[in-house]
């Protein structure tokens, strides 16, 4: 299995969305038309561009869609600029899939959904919502937030106002920083606005989002009764080799890649505080 994770396959761009003025969504899939593999929410691949750079990026789509995958990338670097350049048609180097996902057949089933997100945070939890509205009968109701610095930045507003708002036992909350024109929801900093909500504590919580947002987020939730083994985010700095050979994302007895990328808050506070 680690020697398949470490060989690149030739991935093939068959549709590019434009989310924000910064955020593009690629779809890909093997040369053969097909899924290039199979993965679960929450886990990863890394993108490489020969003479350019690879990094690792969360599969964004659900693994419900069997014929391709999704990678909701940022424009914020060198590869990822190469990467916003690219056209339908072209190829990409895709390895994975890497780390160990959200526990959706585990913790998460049978209970009620909390899932908080900040501007591109919502890309690795995009693929976990739509599996667990996929398979519905096993999850309890399902709460999103999410925000960004402006209505221009919410990640698959189209899709969120298509499918999420309005979907049966589930409630979407957006919100945005500062006030803007054309824009009649709420106005203000995710970390806040949970609290304003006040959700009770029968829920398991997933954040994921910038590290300020995720900081105050989490004590916002513990000021509600949230205890830390109730709630889980997802890592994907310093990941490198991905399968913790090279020792990049190595941090106290973890390494991110094969540990993480999804973690409980419990098990982030046995780490050391660099990370």
């Amino acid at each position: 299995m680690e020697k398949e994770a470490l060989i690149p396959r030739i991935g093939v761009v068959t549709d590019i969305r434009r989310d924000t003025p910064d955020v593009k969504t690629f779809r890909v899939v093997g040369t053969d038309g097909n899924k290039l593999f199979t993965h679960i929410p929450g886990q990863c691949a890394m993108l490489s561009i020969p003479g350019v750079g690879e990094a690792m990026f969360s599969i964004t789509s659900s693994p419900t869609l069997e014929e391709y995958m999704e990678f909701s990338i940022k424009k914020c670097g060198c590869l990822t600029a190469w990467l916003h350049q690219m056209e339908v048609g072209q190829e990409v180097l895709v390895r994975g899939p890497y780390g160990n996902g959200f526990p959706v057949e585990g913790a998460f089933r049978g209970k009620d959904l909390l899932f908080i997100a900040g501007g591109i945070g919502l890309a690795p939890l995009h693929s976990v919502i739509n599996y667990c509205l996929a398979h519905r009968e096993n999850y309890g109701h399902i709460d999103v937030v999410y925000g960004s610095r402006s209505m221009d930045d919410l990640v698959d507003l189209e899709e969120i106002k298509r499918d999420w708002i309005g979907a049966p036992d589930m409630d979407v909350y957006l919100t945005i920083d500062r006030e803007q024109e054309g824009w009649d929801g709420h106005v203000g900093f995710v970390p806040t606005y949970v609290q304003e909500l006040g959700f009770s504590t029968d829920k398991t919580a997933v954040l994921c989002g910038p590290p300020i947002m995720i900081h105050f987020t989490l004590e916002g939730l513990k000021k509600l009764g949230f205890a830390d083994n109730q709630v889980f985010t997802t890592l994907e700095m310093r990941m490198k080799c991905g399968i913790g050979k090279c020792g990049r994302c190595n941090v106290g007895d973890k390494f991110v890649c094969k540990d993480g990328p999804v973690f409980s808050f419990d098990q982030l506070g046995e780490l050391p505080d660099e990370y």
